[in-house]
């Protein structure tokens, strides 16, 4: 069994276990037992359960856990290829210098046939508890930084809204959808792109659709700043027009319908809105296919036999509440 152990981030740990569940779902993966503070998935091969932990947003880090008896003799084992590392312990990151425990595995890692090197270790190991509350010592998996999520906020892209999806969290509503490189995503209500670049960025052909011709551009404008091309791009009413080419199906539909102050609908209520679009294009989505929409709550968009599989609610500010939700059928 290949374990992967994931640190949650602050924003919502409900959404992070349901995006590790579903990332874990795409990679041939499941829930496991959890351990204390860290959501647990196992994976039949170990680059499955590495290539999960890439795509994450809602997680500060990724571990796996070693081999071996006590920690000591963990970390001697990982030592053997002589190979710098750095050792932590779970919960304080920056501490150690007085803790035995972190001591101990250092001084093994060094007998093992490794140094030691706090600021430029080849490898992070981390001292934690199992569910048995017995020491086990995990070996951090590589990721991208946080700070390239970051960076896709919408204050730093070319085409600016007031309100966007955060990445992190557009990135989250992307894992939802389990899409997979190669995968066909409809976004129907288009906006800044948020949440097709989140999409483009896991290897899916994009097709977006918006009434608003300024936004088709826009999102145009930033998904190229970000190094990424649409299939089809549609100006027009969503539950009208039609995507130009032969191929009719998608994989997914990944979608912020408008709702709120901020956003406009052109008289028509946002949950009739959102009904009348979705119900149309879910029609396309493959068997097995899933429909994400990030909505206020109310009642479900899509009639039988689509059912919600996923729902969770993240407080946006004091006035706004965005429900994650994923449909199937």
């Amino acid at each position: 069994m290949n374990l992967v152990l994931l640190e949650p981030s602050g924003e919502s740990r409900p959404l992070a276990v349901a995006e590790a569940e579903a990332v874990a779902a795409t990679w041939n993966g499941s829930r496991d037992a959890d351990w204390p503070g860290l959501i647990a998935l196992r994976f039949t091969k170990a680059e499955d359960g590495d290539q999960a932990a890439q795509r994450l947003a809602l997680i500060r880090r990724a571990f796996r856990p070693l081999p071996g008896g006590t920690v000591e003799e963990a970390a001697a084992v990982c030592a053997s290829d002589g190979a710098s590392a750095a050792v932590r312990r779970l919960g304080r990151p920056t501490g150690g210098a007085r803790d035995p425990a972190v001591l101990a595995v250092g001084a093994a890692y060094v007998r093992g046939g490794g140094r030691i090197d706090l600021e430029r270790p080849a490898r992070t190991l981390w001292l934690t508890d199992d569910p048995t509350g017995t020491g086990r010592l995990l070996e951090e998996i590589p990721r991208p930084p946080r700070t390239e999520l970051l960076r896709r906020r919408i204050s730093l892209l070319p085409f600016q809204r007031p309100i966007g999806l955060d990445p992190r969290l557009a990135r989250a509503a992307a894992n939802l959808a389990r899409l997979r490189p190669g995968d066909r995503v409809l976004d129907p209500f288009l906006g800044t792109g948020a949440l097709l670049a989140e999409a483009g960025l896991l290897g899916a052909r994009l097709v977006g659709l918006d009434v608003d011709a300024t936004m088709v551009r826009g999102a145009l404008q930033n998904l190229a700043f970000l190094g990424l091309a649409a299939e089809a791009m549609v100006e027009g009413d969503a539950g009208e027009v039609e995507v130009p080419g032969p191929d009719g199906e998608f994989d997914a539909i990944l979608t912020d319908p408008p709702y709120g102050r901020g956003s406009t609908t052109g008289g028509e209520p946002s949950g009739a809105l959102a009904a009348r679009v979705l119900t149309r294009w879910a029609g396309r989505v493959r068997p097995g296919g899933r429909v994400v929409v990030v909505m206020p709550g109310g009642d479900d968009p899509l009639p039988p036999p689509w059912r919600r599989e996923v729902a969770v609610p993240v407080r946006a500010h004091r006035s706004l509440t965005r429900e994650f939700r994923v449909y199937v059928r």
